[in-house]
């Protein structure tokens, strides 16, 4: 063959792979509020409704999948007391998962997969170069007409290979039909900053359906690294559908209301809201969920405080008869050190810029930790003043609506780095970088220590006591 040849049909085949344009989500003329991959639809599918186990898994590549993983092998191990006195996994009462960027990865594919993903994680994701593999495509010239296409970036050709090697072209219908615990993986839109939601509620307020949207492109959304990987771009309808907010929504979005049921709440839901008028916002660009939650805690507060104030209005009626509140905080946040106060000269601007941007996130890390042990102390406090002696023998209506308190328990496991007792081990993970390549070493450490910092949590030493929680050991 003549080189005139070869290169005529290199550049045929080029040509032949056309311009590819990005997934377009689908549009609705009506919503249906009780369709679709929603929370309410799927906790009432669950087996324990006196125990709402939620994992909130952040990001950090293949350090934060790892670790979270081993969160789920160590629940899968691990049997309570669940409804009627029956024995049930700890992991069968987990209702709640919210994943962001790495974390989004093990938190969509257990809601796929179940138990099968305890079989097959690690040899297709895991321990799996990933990130070499999303490099050598970007070098391919098979694939630089998509990538030069408008609206088809790097992260598009990223969510192609996820779909290739882990999610087989599973949507969110999928897990819709599924049993299991209701995913949460989060982006951020880039022009407001706030935190974006892979459910059908906020897709209701686009207008579009979510069933048919790929969790290779949820995943690809929640881990789009600003600069290194491209926006997801989604198409916005809002305004087309007759949607209109719900009725249980309209405190939230009245800015005249002086006593607003609930602050974080209120912000998320008008965000939400913001999306339903297209003619403003026809185009949603996401990015990496880690700029606006990198703990995926944002979204277990949000919730709470919510639910919280739809019980006390009386509107929702779903914490009378949840009894415990279990909150995994599994922080893959790394604090490897740092000798630049040793030295006269400061450190270089991009290594500045990598600081200045994970310090914020470290310490609003800390803080939804404390904030939701700051509502387990309230919730205490408000029952033994509802309790007693003087409030039982008070009639005064107007008091006793405001002693209406749930009864649930709160827990709050902290599951972070920072709580391993090895001065070693805890250098070794903070060592591991944030990228979607490991070493097989540091994977199985990941997952070890994520079982180890459990067991040494006061917290979960609580709920042990509390519920009858028991670790069965390897010759049961």
């Amino acid at each position: 063959m003549t080189s005139v040849k070869f290169f005529s049909l290199f550049f045929s085949v080029i040509l032949l792979t056309g311009c590819a344009s990005r997934p377009v989500n689908k549009q609705v003329s009506t919503v249906d509020d009780n369709a679709g991959y929603r929370f309410e639809t799927m906790h009432a599918k669950a087996e324990d409704q006196e125990n709402l186990v939620v994992l909130a898994f952040s990001g950090g590549g293949t350090r934060a999948a790892a670790f979270s993983y081993g969160v789920l092998e160590f629940l899968r191990n691990t049997e309570m007391v669940g409804p009627k006195g029956k024995k049930m996994r700890l992991l069968d009462s987990v209702g709640l998962i919210t994943g962001v960027s790495g974390g989004s990865f093990t938190a969509l594919s257990y809601g796929l997969y179940g138990d099968k993903l305890f079989d097959e994680y690690e040899k297709r994701f895991l321990k799996r170069d990933v990130q070499g593999e999303i490099v050598s495509r970007v070098l391919n010239p098979v694939y630089w007409p998509s990538l030069s296409s408008s609206g088809w970036g790097r992260s598009e050709l990223a969510a192609q290979l996820y779909d290739e090697i882990l999610f087989e072209g599973a949507t969110f219908g999928d897990l819709a039909k599924r049993k299991g615990p209701f995913v949460v993986a989060s982006a951020t839109d880039i022009s407001t900053g706030s935190r974006f939601v892979f459910n059908q509620r906020v897709f209701d307020t686009m207008c579009s359906d979510l069933s048919a949207v790929p969790l290779s492109r949820a995943a690809a959304a929640s881990s789009a690294v600003p600069v290194v990987l491209s926006p997801v771009t989604f198409n916005n309808y809002g305004g087309s559908c007759g949607w209109k907010p719900p009725v249980w929504m309209a405190p939230f979005l009245d800015n005249s209301n002086v006593k607003r049921p609930a602050a974080r709440a209120t912000r998320s839901i008008q965000a939400e809201n913001s999306l339903s008028d297209s003619t403003k916002k026809p185009y949603l660009h996401l990015v990496d969920g880690g700029v606006s939650d990198n703990v995926g805690m944002r979204g277990v507060l949000d919730s709470l405080e919510l639910m919280e104030a739809l019980y006390d209005t009386g509107t929702s009626t779903s914490l009378d008869r949840i009894r415990r509140v279990i909150v995994f905080v599994v922080n893959s946040l790394s604090e490897p050190k740092t000798n630049w106060d040793e030295r006269e000269r400061p450190p270089d601007s991009l290594t500045v810029l990598l600081k200045a941007a994970g310090t914020p996130i470290d310490h609003y890390s800390y803080e939804a930790v404390e904030l939701l042990k700051d509502t387990s102390a309230r919730w205490n406090a408000l029952r033994k003043i509802r309790d007693s002696a003087a409030m039982k023998t008070n009639k005064d209506p107007a008091i006793a609506s405001l002693m209406k308190v749930p009864n649930a328990e709160i827990y709050t496991i902290d599951v972070s780095f920072k709580q391993i007792k090895s001065e070693e081990e805890r250098f070794y993970l903070n060592q591991q970088p944030t990228s979607f390549v490991l070493t097989d070493e540091a994977v199985d450490r990941l997952r070890a220590s994520a079982g180890k910092i459990i067991m040494a949590s006061p917290e979960f030493q609580r709920l042990i006591k509390d519920v009858g929680v028991r670790i069965p050991q390897k010759n049961d």
